[in-house]
């Protein structure tokens, strides 16, 4: 994290706006590196600038020359201003880039689909090293090797290594209790070492092979892969001559499976952006142990009036705020301050970064590739942009609305005769689904009858737009925006009691429309219904009627699976979780002694007592408990 020098006092700033109070501001700034926020009336950031001179960079907000009308509306709607002096630049860059990832200020250039990658991990915690996928911060004892571009991607190279190294993929749990070999033994993907059918140093000789081909080193091992092979052949062990055969194809088959492999690039990550009409898209290839292990397509929120190069070093820092940095970045252009930018990730990765744009050989073609591909996919993504306008055209001319929705909320209820009930709303809008701003709602309420789904959707609604309404009235921060559409998954009688709610919290301004299943639940017959107007149809193939299909069973999917989580949780949760006393420890003891939950119900107060760590008054405890 950057060294903070000290927080500028200016909370005693005279009532001015706009370029008046930034000049006002500049008056007590330092001539020295730092960082900087311009803040609106309503407390919210608008911009997270880092300079080399706050003085000097500040100022030039002031003079009213060279800027945008994106920049001079942004200098209008600032009210205040907040500072922090850090000892460099390099420091205040890696501040900045912190500071645009958790405030997401509305005129910087923003990444926003920032999901972890995933991750092989072999972990070092037990003498059976373990083979495994991994997501999140590197929390485990061992040695990670990604990142993969997506999950299929490191499933099947997971899938591969078990079928070349053999290793472990079962938690410790299943590892010590088997007691004979599990079916990916018999499958051939598992040398079975919880077993003893192979020792563990062999075992950790499999592990040695497993890391040293996930650095790189594959030619190495298949080599060395080889010579086994030849050598139980020479000797007439043909079974053990065919396993290492096997395990040497299941190694070529990573090469096949991953595409272009260069031979020149053995640790980089390759990143071309492409923009068009205000729009950008910046793809990036991951290249590991001279594999290539996928790449994956970004567009980040960019306006018009940002250059291509400001774009690209935009991405870079808040790319790699949360994520491992690579020796090398290759990328399609030169970023703005590129030379400050790599030795800011040099200090974050503890090693020397470049960032480079190849002129001629193998990496200027890998560069070539990632912008073919940036360029069609911002093609597509603008060609899907322009049929979703007309859908919401659409919408807004079946539904009667004054202007295409902006945000459209669709909430459905999902339960089994009342139990683990959930309420989804899943968000669509311009963009297509807006995932990050999906809800579920456990169902809280006692007094609802099991199975009422007006009372459900009541409970669901109230709550979503109650807090809407206090964010708004405070000032706070809104959590989620105001829809400019409701859709309700049912008829007449769910729109009532979605519109009781809505009137009695004062948003009944909110257009809301119920969408009722066909006869016999048929798709293309749903009827909707809308207060003041009489139940109505779409034409069968109509392209909005689709479109309202897809909202609909894209809510009804997320409510499912928003059940089915909440109904798995319960079901593995055991009644002696709830006895005052009964830790693991004791659990797990008891579970030993009379194989479930249930065996310890029907257990008498003396065999209980004779399990270890079980006390008389404990025991009765537990007795009593189950008789309830």
């Amino acid at each position: 994290m950057p060294y903070i020098g000290g927080v500028t006092d200016l909370t005693e700033s005279p009532p001015l706006s706009g370029a008046a109070l930034i000049k006002d501001y500049c008056r007590r700034l330092p001539d020295a590196p730092g960082v900087y926020r311009m803040i609106d009336a309503a407390g919210e950031v608008l911009y997270v600038g880092k300079a080399r001179s706050l003085k000097k960079r500040v100022i030039q907000y002031a003079q009213g020359r060279f800027h945008t009308n994106r920049i001079a509306h942004m200098v209008d709607q600032t009210r205040a201003m907040e500072f922090v002096s850090t000892r460099t630049e390099t420091d205040a860059l890696l501040l900045e880039i912190n500071l645009i990832k958790q405030l997401k200020p509305r005129f910087n250039v923003l990444l926003r689909d920032d999901k972890s990658f995933p991750e092989i991990v072999i972990r070092r915690e037990h003498p059976a090293a373990q083979l495994r996928k991994h997501r999140g911060a590197h929390s485990i004892k061992g040695d990670y090797f990604g990142p993969f571009a997506s999950a299929g991607a490191v499933n099947r190279t997971l899938n591969t290594l078990q079928k070349a190294f053999l290793l472990r993929s079962c938690s410790d749990s299943v590892y010590e209790s088997r007691t004979r070999p599990c079916m990916l033994h018999q499958i051939r993907r598992c040398s079975a070492p919880c077993t003893g059918l192979i020792g563990l140093e062999d075992y950790a000789a499999l592990v040695e092979q497993a890391e040293l081909f996930l650095r790189g080193k594959s030619r190495a091992v298949t080599a060395k892969m080889a010579e086994e092979m030849q050598a139980a052949s020479d000797e007439m062990e043909f079974e053990r001559a065919a396993r290492l055969r096997d395990r040497i194809r299941a190694l070529a088959s990573v090469a096949q499976e991953t595409g272009v492999n260069p031979e020149t690039v053995d640790e980089a990550d390759v990143i071309a952006l492409h923009s068009e009409g205000g729009q950008a898209c910046i793809q990036v290839f991951f290249f590991r142990a001279g594999q290539n292990w996928g790449n994956r397509a970004y567009f980040p929120r960019v306006d018009k009036s940002d250059t291509d190069e400001d774009i690209m070093a935009a991405f870079l820092g808040q790319f790699y705020e949360d994520k491992p940095i690579p020796r090398l970045i290759l990328v399609s252009l030169e970023p703005s301050e590129r030379e400050l930018l790599a030795e800011a990730f040099t200090i974050k990765s503890n090693r020397k970064v470049e960032i480079s744009r190849p002129q001629r050989g193998e990496k200027r073609d890998l560069v070539a590739q990632a912008l073919t591909n940036a360029r069609e996919a911002l093609g597509r993504k603008m060609a899907e942009g322009s049929a979703q306008t007309k859908l919401l055209n659409g919408v807004a001319e079946a539904f009667g609305m004054d202007a295409p929705p902006e945000r459209i909320e669709v909430y459905d209820n999902s339960h089994i005769m009342g139990t683990n009930a959930v309420g989804g709303m899943v968000v669509a809008g311009p963009e297509g689904f807006q995932k990050n701003q999906y809800r579920k709602f456990n169902i809280k309420s006692t007094e609802l009858t099991p199975g009422d789904d007006y009372g459900m959707m009541r409970e669901v609604l109230r709550r979503r737009f109650a807090r809407m309404v206090k964010e708004e009235e405070t000032g706070e921060a809104v959590s989620s925006p105001r829809p400019d559409l409701v859709l309700i998954d049912g008829g007449a009688g769910q729109l009532a009691a979605a519109s009781e709610i809505m009137a009695d919290l004062g948003v009944d301004d909110i257009a809301v429309v119920g969408v009722a299943k066909g006869p016999d639940r048929d798709a293309g017959l749903e009827r909707f219904f809308i207060e003041g107007r009489e139940p109505f149809m779409l034409e069968p193939k109509s392209p909005v009627l689709y479109y309202l299909q897809r909202l609909r069973d894209e809510a009804h999917r997320f409510a499912i699976g928003s059940h089915r989580t909440r109904r798995a949780i319960d079901m593995k949760k055991n009644p002696l979780d709830e006895i005052e006393g009964v830790g693991p420890g004791r659990k797990k003891a008891l579970l030993h002694a009379f194989g479930s939950a249930k065996g310890v119900s029907r257990a008498a107060v003396a065999d209980l007592e004779k399990v270890e760590g079980v006390s008389g008054p404990l025991a009765q405890r537990i007795h009593d408990f189950f008789r309830r």
